[in-house]
């Protein structure tokens, strides 16, 4: 798990504008999944206590609003994580678990990768743009698809899901019931086995094939262009759909560099035809989108008035600590 206390900065020489969140502490924990689901969720919720503890002492005050970002599938209108495969929870109320563990400060709850492409959006590579899809090629592939500002979740929580595209129609078997899925040839977990597999080696990963690319081997080239082709076809179908201003590409495999963004801009350029080609962009936040976007959930709830709360633009410009847990 990865933590902080996000509050507002300064404007940067990098374009970041003033009161753009910024990270003021952080902080890392395991999850404890070993020990259970259960044993998951109060590590979540002792965790944001301690970080709130730890602003009131060190800060001067505690987090007056808290976001968390999670895995699976999320309910966020309702605050509350469906599933979760790799935690092994079911209908977690973690938004009313938080409110009730910090005091009763407001509380949002967001999906992970959303959460990360919200950050990305905002003030990350993304900025700027009206719309825009970011995808991190990790073990897996998702995706965010971002509008004005906020990102889509769909009528049932699952946009995005763009790893589930199927670009190699009977191809290989994927957890999802389908075969042929995106990231069953394009994610870093893809590449890793593949590479391991064409090289001997089953410790080889993703990083060592892009290595390998770079020195010319051609086993690592052709490996490497499979997974840049299926990723093409699907960013191509996902363009095709949503038309994005910005393409914003982030994960493991992304730290790759231009390696990856050479041929896969060409290959999405040899692919479009009526279609307007965006700007496709490494992310640029890394290891810290998650815990920015969730301060950005957290940020909104306290930019958001209630009924009888008054407007935000007779509240303070400078938003108090918000305390994110993802």
């Amino acid at each position: 798990m990865k933590a902080a206390l996000v509050g507002a900065g300064t404007a940067t020489a990098g374009g970041t504008p003033p009161g753009s969140p910024v990270l003021l502490h952080q902080a890392r924990r395991s999850t404890g999944r070993e020990r259970g689901p259960e044993a998951v969720v109060e590590g979540i919720l002792d965790f944001a206590a301690d970080l709130r503890a730890y602003g009131e002492r060190h800060l001067g005050e505690p987090a007056a609003a808290a976001g968390v970002a999670v895995p699976g599938i999320v309910d966020e209108a309702r605050g509350i994580a469906v599933y979760a495969a790799n935690l092994g929870w079911t209908d977690v109320p973690l938004r009313d678990l938080l409110a009730d563990r910090l005091g009763g400060i407001p509380v949002a709850l967001g999906h992970d990768v959303r959460t990360g492409g919200l950050a990305e959006g905002r003030i990350g590579a993304g900025q700027g743009a009206d719309r825009f899809l970011f995808v991190p090629l990790g073990t897996g592939i998702a995706g965010a698809i971002g509008i004005d500002g906020r990102v889509e979740a769909g009528a049932h929580g699952f946009a995005g899901e763009i790893g589930h595209i199927v670009v190699r129609p009977g191809g290989t078997p994927c957890p999802c019931g389908q075969r042929g899925c995106l990231e069953r040839f394009a994610s870093a977990a893809a590449v890793s086995e593949a590479w391991a597999a064409a090289c001997g080696d089953p410790q080889a990963d993703a990083a060592d094939c892009a290595k390998a690319v770079a020195s010319g081997d051609p086993n690592a080239v052709r490996v490497w262009q499979d997974a840049v082709d299926a990723l093409a076809d699907g960013l191509v179908t996902a363009l095709t759909l949503l038309d994005p201003r910005t393409l914003i590409v982030g994960g493991g495999l992304a730290e790759a560099g231009e390696t990856l963004f050479t041929p896969l801009r060409d290959a999405v350029r040899r692919r479009v035809t009526f279609q307007k080609l965006p700007a496709i962009v490494p992310a640029a936040l890394g290891d810290s989108a998650g815990c920015l976007g969730a301060g950005l959930l957290a940020w909104d709830l306290l930019e958001t008035p209630s009924p009888a709360a008054p407007a935000a633009t007779d509240r303070p410009t400078t938003p108090d600590p918000s305390e994110v847990t993802t």
